[in-house]
């Protein structure tokens, strides 16, 4: 049947919140940003956060690894000009390093409820604030001998 979608009287009720991650294999210095969407406008803003907290001068080139997601490989994303993104094949999350970060940010909300939002995202702060001060559990994860490698 053709014809207008019909209308809803139900209200959302829930609210999201997205993590954004940078690891460097190599050390296991990492970074965690919190945006309310997963888009290529927020990916912009991730990756030029990512340039300054990794590079404030701006005078090395950074290698980002990216999955195949809408907002990694949008035409209209805006990459800072010192950072380059290296498309990983599809459907092998196993060689991004960054998805072994994930595991450690979400060990902190294992069996865990949150009737609002403001109390997760105070858990994952404080999580993540926890990983970037222990690097060395973060290699741990992230620190494919193939990728420290890749950094010499």
């Amino acid at each position: 049947m053709k014809g207008p979608r019909p209308t809803s009287c139900g209200r959302q009720r829930f609210q999201s919140l997205y993590v954004y991650g940078f690891a460097r294999p190599a050390s296991g210095r990492n970074l965690c940003l919190f945006l309310p969407k997963a888009n290529a406008e927020l990916m912009g803003e991730a990756l030029a956060e990512f340039a300054r907290w990794a590079d404030p001068e701006g005078a090395k080139v950074l290698v980002v690894l990216v999955d195949n997601a809408g907002g990694h490989v949008a035409k209209d994303l805006k990459v800072p000009a010192n950072v380059r993104l290296y498309p990983l094949p599809p459907c092998t999350p196993e060689l991004q390093p960054a998805e072994h970060l994930w595991p450690l940010v979400r060990e902190a909300l294992a069996n865990r409820t949150f009737d609002h939002l403001v109390g997760l995202a105070a858990k994952l702060r404080r999580r993540c604030d926890w990983l970037a001060g222990h690097p060395d559990v973060v290699k741990g994860a992230v620190g494919f001998h193939w990728a420290v490698n890749l950094e010499r």
